[in-house]
């Protein structure tokens, strides 16, 4: 049987952040950081995405301007 201590630390907050900085420096320590709630999306959805919405913002297709740098 191992020692543990599970903790949850508010990292929104300054304290919780430097908290946090120095248990990274520590080898006994294993931090884990949950996934968000809600839908996420690879890179490659993020990037199709972000082109689609500057695309409709300047009025020009970006990936055909990309392709023509």
């Amino acid at each position: 049987m191992s020692n543990k201590v599970i903790a949850t630390i508010d990292i929104s907050r300054p304290a919780g952040r430097k908290l946090v900085r120095e248990l990274q420096s520590k080898k006994t320590v294993a931090l884990e950081y949950p996934l968000p709630e809600g839908k996420t999306y690879t890179l490659e959805e993020a990037y199709e995405k972000g082109l689609d919405k500057l695309s409709a913002h300047y009025g020009i297709d970006m990936r055909k301007l990309k392709s023509e740098l």
